[in-house]
């Protein structure tokens, strides 16, 4: 653990996700050995990945945000608002922009852009536009701990990516499942899911990139992140969670998600 915490912080955030890609892959790999797991499990599962996330976005990034603005030219409360109101707008403008289908919608209810591309193509970008901001909080949580941001430890960006990588079970699995739904091959299905996943090391790259050469940023960078996931978890995660009637488990997993999170933010801070 402690020859961890001396490498470059760019390639920790790069390595991190790489961890959270493979998490991605697990939840397509169902494919492989399942047909089809019942909805209320996935329900659950997306449940429990939606309570993560929104702690996760306090404990791991709010908070050390709120530490560190402490002493900027801006009151703390100002610059917390500007990197989560633009965290919000920035997948709030690429969910507007870029092509995509929830899954177990039909494809009449596309969003974005209005052209004509695949199915597949539409619920792997579903899935890129959840894994955008992930990528980023876990690579600004390890260029802000390098950079001795005060309440940023690496303990806290360690249980950060746990929690995502967590959560990206069963973001994979919403993307091979329907495939498989549409008589894709098992192989093809396992493929396109786990593909959904690639974008979180370049979005962990940049994230520390951003932080480690322009610190000043980082408050707005840890406030931008949040942002985006809480934006991700109310406009498509829990919705999700509510369509097909599981409304109690999936509330009861939300909160689970969100309690564990919590204690282990709070015990190995």
């Amino acid at each position: 653990m402690e020859n961890l915490k001396t490498l470059n912080p760019v390639l920790l955030a790069f390595l991190a996700n790489v961890l959270t890609w493979f998490t991605t892959m697990l939840g397509a790999a169902v494919v492989v050995f399942q047909k089809k797991p019942s909805r209320k499990v996935f329900d659950c599962s997306l449940g429990f990945a939606g309570g993560i996330m929104v702690s996760a976005s306090f404990f791991s990034l709010i908070l050390p945000a709120i530490e560190i603005s402490k002493g900027y030219f801006f009151p703390g409360w100002m610059v917390i608002t500007i990197g989560f109101v633009l965290g919000s707008f920035f997948i709030f403008a690429l969910d507007k922009i870029i092509p995509h289908l929830h899954p177990n919608l039909p494809y009449s209810e596309k969003e974005g852009i209005k052209i004509d591309v695949s199915f597949t193509y539409l619920l792997v970008m579903a899935i890129v536009l959840h894994n955008i901001p992930e990528g980023l909080a876990v690579g600004v949580a390890f260029g802000s701990f390098e950079a001795g941001a005060q309440g940023v430890t690496f303990t806290s960006s360690l249980a950060l990516t746990v929690a995502l990588a967590l959560h990206n079970i069963p973001e994979g699995m919403a993307v091979s499942i329907p495939l498989r739904g549409t008589g894709m091959s098992r192989r093809r299905a396992f493929w396109f899911g786990q593909m959904s996943g690639m974008v979180l090391p370049i979005g962990g790259v940049i994230g520390a990139v951003a932080v480690k050469f322009f610190r000043p940023l980082m408050p707005y960078a840890l406030a931008f992140a949040a942002g985006a996931m809480i934006y991700v978890v109310v406009e498509e995660v829990i919705p999700e969670t509510q369509r097909a009637g599981n409304t109690d488990i999936a509330t009861l997993s939300f909160l689970t998600g969100f309690v564990l999170m919590m204690i282990f933010n709070i015990a190995f801070a």
